[in-house]
């Protein structure tokens, strides 16, 4: 199996993406590896891993929407807006599940928030959950957010299961914060599972899928002899010139980004205007 691979992979609860990560590393034997989103220890579900050169694609994948299914328990109050960090359970009025539903639909839409304080957010190069399992003061900056869609999946009282597609940078467990403050009562997940970044998803009987990452980037593919019939003029060492970063240009080929796919590597070029070209990324090994 070569070093350079795009995996889905089914992380278990209660373990941090960080230690996953590791006991992949060595189960592939690959020394470097790194992963797209976070999930939080107690959060199980899809984590895309990249080994060896395919870490340098993850700006580029296509992983909007994310999808989760989670459970808002009304009447937990945590810190952490989670089950790691419950402070007290209240018991708290049966709501009826129009209401609930009323509630969830309302959240669509664009939101400013204000990340929780155990994130993996930054703050002067310390995450904001290490100074907050510190005792300090954690002040975060409000961001942004859109949810695309939201689901109420059931409701057993106090439990509501639902689900939600969101954009990057989305907290669901903030999101579980806002549902119950407009239900004025607090709320934390008792339970948060990541069904997808983007297409990429894995089950959780699957464990682990191997995924073709030309599949997962947004941009039109050319093969050599599709540049060939636009561009007679390309030379037969194309793929030796662009695997070497030479400058070349391609004739005849409309601005824009694309990935350029030989028989065992891939580039991704933007080509301009006047048929010039510049390397995005420059000889991935395929899988």
């Amino acid at each position: 199996m070569r070093n350079a691979l795009l995996v889905a992979t089914y992380k278990p609860p209660f373990i941090s993406s960080n230690a996953y990560l590791s006991s992949l590393k060595r189960q592939f034997n690959i020394k470097k590896a790194g992963y797209l989103g976070t999930l939080d220890p107690f959060a199980r579900g899809v984590l895309v891993v990249g080994f060896g050169s395919y870490t340098r694609l993850f700006p580029y994948l296509l992983k909007t929407p994310k999808t989760y299914r989670a459970t808002l328990w009304l009447g937990a109050k945590s810190a952490s807006l989670d089950i790691e960090r419950i402070e007290s359970i209240s018991l708290v009025q049966e709501r009826d599940v129009q209401e609930i539903k009323d509630v969830l639909d309302s959240m669509c839409g664009r939101i400013t928030y204000t990340p929780p304080i155990f994130s993996a957010k930054h703050i002067g190069g310390k995450r904001a959950y290490e100074l907050a399992r510190e005792g300090r003061a954690v002040h975060l900056a409000q961001v942004q957010m859109e949810i695309f869609d939201i689901e109420l999946l059931s409701f057993t009282h106090p439990f509501i299961h639902f689900e939600v597609s969101v954009s990057e940078g989305a907290y669901v467990r903030s999101i579980g914060e806002m549902i119950a403050h407009k239900l004025q009562v607090h709320g934390a997940l008792s339970s948060l599972e990541r069904v997808s970044e983007g297409e990429m998803s894995v089950s959780q009987n699957e464990g682990i899928r191997i995924l073709n990452p030309l599949d997962y980037l947004p941009f039109t593919k050319l093969t050599f002899a599709q540049i060939q019939a636009l561009s007679p003029q390309i030379s037969a060492t194309l793929a030796s010139d662009i695997f070497q970063g030479k400058k070349i240009t391609l004739k005849n080929i409309q601005k824009g980004k694309y990935i350029v796919c030989f028989e065992d590597f891939f580039s991704i070029i933007e080509v301009f205007a006047d048929g010039s070209i510049d390397y995005i990324l420059n000889r991935i090994a395929l899988c």
